[in-house]
Parts: C-alpha cells; sequence; structure tokens
C-alpha cells in the first residue's frame, strides 16, 4: 500500500495556514498538541530550520513537517524571523507508524527535562497516545482533508514551479473504482501533487483528478445529508433536501421516493387484487400474504427542469405488477436494480412499459430504502435517455438510502416519542382534573356534612332540652322545692305531653338517619307483601289529620283506583314512609286556611297482557302513582336541585322558620329508587308545590306467593278437624322461622316458636303440642340431642318430630341419623312440601 504522506513545496503562507488547520484539530476530545515552538522552547533552540506540528488522539493523528529552503538555511547560516525564507520543503503524513517515529524521540527528550517546562504537557499520555495510534475517522478525515484542499487549491497555478522533490505516482491507468476512506487520503496526497505538474501531463492525469474530485462530492454530500439527519427530525424536510441535493450529483433528470403504506386487505378477494399489492410471478395475491396489502406512492420528487413531468403522487396499479415486476422481499433484502433502457427489460411486461412511457423513463437506478428489516419505500432515478448506470452511482445511491433509512427510523421513534408525550400529558391533565374534582367534592361533602352536624345539633338539643327542663320541673314539685302550691292535673298532663311529643321528634329524627345510612350501605331491603292501596292512602292521610287540623290546613284524599287494581304489592312499610314524608312537608309548608290534597291511582302497562289475572290485583307492569299536591310557599327554580340531596336544606329563611334536617326528602328519593320508580316536583312560589311518585308493581317471590296462596285457601286443606292443634318450632335462624310460622298460621295450626333448645325439652312436656319441628343445628344443645330426650320421656316418646336438615337424608337413615326423627325437610323450607310432611305426621301416615 502507498504511504500515506503528502510531498510538496509550499509558500510559508500556506504552511502557516496547513500549520493552523491542524492545530485547529487539536481541540478533538482527548487530542495532545506538540509543535516545534515549544520543542524549541525546552531545547532553547531559536533558529531551528525544521518546523513541525502533530496532533494524537483516538480518532484523529497527523504530523506537519517543513523544512526551509532558502541559501541561508542551506549553508547553515543563522537568521532572524524578520528574514524568513519563502519556500519549505513539507510533509505531511497520516501513517501511523510514521507519526510514532517521529515523536517517540521527542518525548524521551522531554521527559529528561528538569525542571519540568512551564507548558507541563502530559508525558505519560503523550507516550500511551503515540503507542496506541490508530487508522483516523473517516468522517474527521474527510472534513480535514476537504478544507486543506480549499488551502493548496488558493496555492494551484500553471505559473508555479515545478516541486524539487521527486512526486508520488499514480496508481493504475484503469478507470476510477469506489475507494475506501482511508485509501482516499494517500490518492488525495497524489493528486494534489499532480496539480502542479506541466501541462503536457495534465491530460493524462485529468480523469482521475475528475473521479477522485467526484469521489470527494460524494464523500461531501454523504456527510450534509448526515449532517442534516442530526440538526433536524423533521422527516420531510431532510427527505425533500435529500432528493434535490443527490439529484443535482447525479445529473438524473427525476429522483423520487416511492413510499409503501401497510393497509388491512380487503375482504373481498377480487377487490384485493385491484389495489396495490405484492404478487406472485403467476399475478395471484399469496395465500399466505396476511391481513395487510401494501399500497405505493411518490410522497417526494426533484426535477431537473420544468420540461420534466411530475410523478408526485402517482400510483401503480397491482395488474402491471405480474412476471416478477416488483419482489417486495428480494427488495427488503437489498435488492438494487440498475436498468440501462426499459424498453429493452420490461419488452415482456407491455402494462409496465407502458407506464414508463408515460412517465418518459427510459432508464432508472433502483435502491430500496429498509427501515428496521422491514421495506419502507424505494429511492429512484429516472433518466429521459438510455443510460448505463456506473457502480459507483448505484453504490453512492445505497449509501444515501441506508443514510435515509436511519432518518426515517429516528423520526418514527420520534415521533412515537412524541405522540407518548402528548398521551402521557393528557393523562396527566385527565388525572388531575379528576383529583380536582374529587377535592372539589371531598370539600363539598365536608361542607355539608358540617352544615348537617349544625342543623342535627339544633334539632337534637332543642326536644332534648325541653324534656329535661320539664322533666327537672315536675321533680322538683314532687319533691316540695316549688311551694306547697300543687301543681294541677291539666299542667301536669301538659308537660307530659310536651315530653311525650320531644321523644317522638327525636325518635323520628333517629329512624331517618338509620334509614337513610341503611339505604346507602345498600343493607335496606324491601319487604315485598300484597296490601291495598286505598287503604294504605287512608291511613296515612288519617294519621295526620290531627296535625293538619293543628296548623289550620284542609287534608283531603282524592281516591282513583279502580277496585279491580286495589290489591298492589310492593314494601307497604316503606311506601307508608314516603306518604308521611311528602305529606308531612306539605302541611308543613302550607300555611293556615291552605289545603294538601292527595291523589293515588294506578296505570297498567297496555303493552303487557297476563295470562292469568287474579281478581282485584294490579297486573304485571302496573305502576301506582302517588300524587301530593299544596297551596304552600313553592321552591325556586334555583333551588329545586337540593331537594333531594343528602345533607342539604334550602338556603333561605324557611329553614329558620319551619326546622328540620333536611333528610326527609333524601331518605323518600332513596326509597323510591330502591322500588325502582321515580319522584318529580313542580313548583311554583307561593302558589304551591306538586310531588309525584311512580311505584311500579314488584315481583313477589315464591314463598311469598304460596304464603298468600295458602293464606288464602286455607279452609280448603286436608286437615281433618280432629287433627288441627298446636306445633312446637324450634329455629334459631328469625327468617326461616317467621316463613315456618306464616305458612302453618295461615293453614289453620297454632305454632310456639323456641329459639334455645335447652329448655325445650320440659316446656314441650309440659305443652303435649301435636308435632315438634326441630333443627338439626342449633348453638348448645343440637338437634338431636333434643330429638334423643323427648324419645326417652314417656310423656314424649310418640310424639311427631320433624326434623329440618341442611342436606338431603334417605328415608331408610332419617331415624338413625337424627335420633329418632319421623321425617325430614331439606332447607331452603318448600311451603308445598313443609305442608305436606306436616299434613302427613298428623294424619298419621308418616315414616315413624
Amino acid at each position: 500500500m502507498k504511504s500515506k504522506t503528502l510531498n510538496r513545496t509550499l509558500p510559508l503562507a500556506t504552511f502557516e495556514a496547513a500549520y493552523q488547520l491542524l492545530q485547529q484539530m487539536a481541540e478533538l476530545p482527548g487530542a495532545i498538541w506538540l509543535s516545534d515552538d515549544a520543542y524549541a522552547d525546552s531545547q532553547n533552540l531559536e533558529n531551528s530550520s525544521e518546523r513541525f506540528a502533530a496532533v494524537v488522539s483516538e480518532h484523529f493523528s497527523a504530523l506537519l513537517r517543513g523544512n526551509l529552503l532558502d541559501e541561508f538555511a542551506t549553508n547553515g547560516h543563522k537568521h532572524s524571523e524578520k528574514n524568513l525564507p519563502s519556500q519549505l520543503n513539507v510533509q505531511l503524513t497520516f501513517e501511523p507508524g510514521a507519526i510514532a517515529n517521529f515523536l517517540s524521540p521527542l518525548a524521551d527528550k522531554l521527559a529528561e527535562i528538569t525542571p519540568a517546562p512551564s507548558w507541563q504537557i502530559d508525558i505519560r499520555a503523550l507516550k500511551q497516545g503515540i503507542k496506541n495510534i490508530q487508522p483516523n475517522s473517516a468522517v474527521i478525515q474527510s472534513e480535514f482533508t476537504l478544507n486543506l484542499l480549499d488551502i493548496l487549491a488558493a496555492n494551484a497555478s500553471p505559473n508555479n514551479p515545478r516541486p524539487l522533490h521527486s512526486q508520488t505516482e499514480i496508481e493504475g491507468k484503469s478507470a476510477p473504482k469506489v475507494i475506501d476512506p482511508e485509501t482516499l487520503q494517500s490518492q488525495i496526497a497524489e493528486t494534489v501533487n499532480q496539480l502542479q505538474i506541466a501541462s503536457p501531463c495534465i491530460s493524462f492525469c485529468q480523469p482521475v483528478e475528475d473521479a477522485l474530485q467526484q469521489q470527494l462530492e460524494q464523500e461531501r454530500l454523504l456527510n450534509q445529508v448526515t449532517t442534516q439527519i442530526r440538526q433536524s427530525l423533521e422527516l420531510p424536510v431532510i427527505l425533500s433536501k435529500a432528493v434535490e441535493r443527490v439529484r443535482e450529483f447525479l445529473e438524473v433528470d427525476r429522483l423520487l421516493i416511492y413510499q409503501f403504506e401497510k393497509v388491512p386487505a380487503p375482504h373481498n378477494r377480487e377487490l384485493a387484487k385491484e389495489i396495490f399489492a405484492p404478487v406472485s410471478e403467476s399475478g395471484e395475491i399469496p395465500k399466505n400474504s396476511g391481513s395487510y396489502l401494501y399500497l405505493g406512492r411518490v410522497t417526494y420528487e426533484a426535477l431537473a427542469n420544468d420540461t420534466i413531468s411530475s410523478v408526485l403522487n402517482f400510483s401503480e396499479g397491482a395488474q402491471c405488477f405480474t412476471n416478477g415486476v416488483i419482489d417486495r422481499e428480494k427488495y427488503r433484502k437489498g435488492l438494487a436494480l440498475c436498468v440501462a433502457d426499459v424498453e429493452t427489460t420490461y419488452s415482456s411486461q407491455p402494462c409496465f412499459l407502458e407506464l414508463m412511457r408515460r412517465a418518459k423513463v427510459r432508464a432508472k437506478l433502483l435502491v430500496p430504502i429498509v427501515v428496521q428489516d422491514e421495506l419502507w419505500g424505494l429511492l429512484i432515478a429516472h433518466q429521459c435517455t438510455v443510460r448505463h448506470w456506473e457502480e459507483s452511482k448505484k453504490t453512492f445511491l445505497r449509501h444515501i438510502a441506508e443514510h435515509l433509512a436511519i432518518a426515517i427510523y429516528q423520526a418514527e421513534l420520534y415521533a412515537q416519542v412524541q405522540q407518548e408525550k402528548r398521551t402521557s400529558e393528557q393523562r396527566v391533565i385527565e388525572r388531575t382534573r379528576e383529583l380536582r374534582d374529587a377535592l372539589v367534592a371531598a370539600q363539598s361533602a365536608s361542607l355539608a356534612k358540617s352544615e348537617f352536624l349544625a342543623a342535627m345539633s339544633h334539632e337534637l338539643r332543642t326536644p332534648l332540652t325541653c324534656v329535661i327542663g320539664i322533666s327537672d320541673t315536675l321533680l322538683r314539685w314532687s319533691y316540695g322545692k316549688v311551694g306547697s302550691k300543687e301543681v294541677p292535673v291539666q299542667k301536669q298532663r301538659q308537660y307530659l305531653q310536651t315530653i311525650r311529643d320531644s321523644g317522638d321528634h327525636l325518635l323520628e329524627l333517629i329512624n331517618d338517619i338509620l334509614d337513610l345510612s341503611q339505604v346507602e350501605a345498600g343493607k335496606a331491603v324491601l319487604k315485598v307483601s300484597e296490601f291495598s292501596l286505598s287503604k294504605l292512602a287512608s291511613q296515612s292521610l288519617h294519621a295526620l289529620k290531627e296535625k293538619a287540623a293543628a296548623k289550620g290546613v284542609d287534608l283531603v284524599q282524592e281516591q282513583r283506583i279502580k277496585q279491580e287494581c286495589d290489591r298492589f304489592i310492593a314494601d307497604p312499610r316503606r311506601l307508608r314512609q314516603i306518604l308521611f314524608n311528602l305529606l308531612g312537608n306539605a302541611i308543613k309548608f302550607t300555611p293556615e286556611g291552605g289545603r294538601v290534597i292527595l291523589r293515588v291511582w294506578v296505570t297498567e302497562d297496555k303493552n303487557r297482557r297476563p295470562e292469568v289475572r287474579h281478581p282485584g290485583i294490579a297486573p304485571a307492569g302496573s305502576t301506582a302513582v302517588f300524587q301530593i299536591k299544596d297551596t304552600g310557599i313553592g321552591i325556586p327554580e334555583d333551588q329545586r336541585s337540593l331537594l333531594f340531596q343528602k345533607f342539604q336544606q334550602l338556603d333561605s329563611p324557611y329553614r329558620r322558620e319551619y326546622g328540620g334536617t333536611g333528610l326527609g326528602l333524601a331518605l323518600t328519593k332513596q326509597l323510591v329508587e330502591l322500588h325502582g320508580g321515580a319522584i318529580e316536583v313542580n313548583s311554583t312560589v307561593d302558589v304551591g308545590s306538586t310531588f309525584t311518585v311512580f311505584i311500579p308493581i314488584q315481583t313477589q317471590s315464591k314463598d311469598e306467593s304460596t304464603k298468600f296462596t295458602y293464606e288464602k285457601s286455607n279452609s280448603s286443606l286436608p286437615l281433618h278437624s280432629s287433627s288441627r292443634g298446636s306445633l312446637v318450632l324450634i329455629e334459631e335462624d328469625e327468617e326461616i322461622a317467621m316463613l315456618i310460622c306464616d305458612i302453618l298460621t295461615a293453614a289453620g295450626l297454632q305454632v310456639v316458636w323456641m329459639i334455645e333448645g335447652s329448655a325445650a325439652v320440659e316446656q314441650i312436656e309440659l305443652l303435649q303440642p301435636t308435632a315438634v319441628i326441630v333443627d338439626m343445628r342449633l348453638p348448645g344443645m343440637n338437634g338431636c340431642e333434643i330429638i334423643h330426650q323427648l324419645r326417652q320421656k314417656p310423656a314424649t316418646e310418640n310424639i311427631k318430630i320433624l326434623a329440618l336438615s341442611a342436606k338431603e337424608i334417605p328415608a331408610d337413615e332419617i331415624s338413625s341419623v337424627t335420633a329418632g326423627a319421623n321425617d325430614c325437610l331439606v332447607k331452603p323450607i318448600d311451603p308445598e312440601q313443609l305442608l305436606d310432611k306436616i299434613i302427613s305426621l298428623m294424619a298419621g301416615i308418616g315414616n315413624g
């Protein structure tokens, strides 16, 4: 390999410029600079005829030497700085061995200097750097070489004298080929030398000079593309500028980027053939192509002049890609395509050839742009005339495509990061909004609770103060501390009535709080049963008659219930509570002489026709409507939203004038919604308000419906009059016990319910019931022990016993498993089975 050394005769000004350029390279990180100035100072050599400068670093090392050529230096005479010669024999080398051979002796001499020089060079670092000199980085070497050529070009002239030293010969005289960065510097040095050869040799060296100059231009353009990628993440800017610059360098008529887009494949296979997609040589869409197609179009374009037609946004049809015109897999693996004449290459593909003719393409050069092992697009050069593409053009375009792939990947990553950033920012905003809303809600709830506690404090203290005060007065009178005067009976009754009223008020208040808490906690359960709507309305109205009369309010009922719909299924206790709250509020806020009207009616769902309709019972889908209308003070429009809120009262003088905790309507709304109903309000200030409640008919459970059936038809049970009697039930669970008691009582039997088994045996011995029902799982004394003791006593040894068990017991094992029971019933209780077994036992047909 030729030595990478530039050997020239140069003017002093040119040497100084090269000296300063090398000194700039010493600013690289970790670089060590050593020059003749520092060495001369350390050796006290003021008039040395040799100049040198060296840079040693990890990525770039160089040595510049210059020997003076005037007659004074030749004869060995000393000269002053004012009489500097104008010419120097200059050597510039990048060879690691040559640099190390020159600097190693200097480093040894510098290490022997005592005391250490003022500039304090790190001798150990210098020796280590000399030992580890590596070939230069191609990027840094290219930048330095380009700057050096600018300096040398300023000195290049046909009139310059021939160099005094022999020139380096140029290797070979063949056509130019691709040169790697290390070899490039050697050939640059040789080329620069040739620039000074006399004109007879210029024609011989010109092709090589042009090839090397073109190689430099390629390096310069690649460096600019790389710099653009580093400076910007805007992909459109990078691609558009790169396309324009590359077109100018390749001197082609058109340069474009054909970009692919991955889209879901249509379900219609025939339609898929009409869309651009990769196809096999047979022209069929591959069966294993997945559920995606790759649509392509021209996204970037650069034209040589206005006469060249534009193909921007052009997309080629799938029918023109048969017989291997496009092979995505080969392109993905890096296939580059050179076509000198499309008329020859695509003569067998008339459709695709017609496309090329319409675009006025005669020759083309194509390289793929592969991003993360996926074919992103194609970089295509078009020529309108026949053109044979040089290998260097193909290699250069491939390098450009590789750099663009890096830029595309970086842009996609940047876009992904930006999207994630925007998503994260949006999540932060949403989360902040949620936290702010939660904080506002918490502050509002805290304020509402504070107001509620303040109101509750007043509501609780007032009746309690009254009770304590009047009770204290009565106690003082009873002990004779208020004088000898006796308290009239009427006065005592007034005091006692006040105490009773205060107690009722406290009880009502506590019940409202407990009911509301149960409903909010989801622990409130409706106890659905059948009842009379008209009777419920009349009872509710009658209970508030005295309160209305005391205030001078007329309480009226307008009943619109049809006889066949009077029986309704819901929770009567909760409905009565709803009516009490609404009627009570209406009376409270209606002035003297006013009127409160209660209207009740039932609406039927005309779209639902029951198969069997029971007489007097509202059919399925019916809704009971309760309407309470008053002529009271009314409710302002802006305060209606507070009516049904918890811990809220209307912020007006009404609260102080009429009192109350604000729990009534909140509880009413909860109870209505517990039934699956709704409540509406219409009000006009100083005219009155109307509250309308809609309660849909509820569905009765099997146990409740069976219970009602037996209540209605207990006279038809096949029980002989002589067999009717009493039964004893020993059951701890209140719900099960109440169900059994209701069923048996409806059948005309007397039931005695006992909870504990310890005293049950003695009670049964005294009562002598017809039958005993015993739960096998009881706390303390269990069912087996009770049955065993009953069988041991003469008075109860023949009594009929029905055992309640959690699991099925075979008929032939009942007596042994239960210690002597006649029969067994499995929980949960089935009313029909219960009655059947009781009838069998009492009729003497049991198993015992």
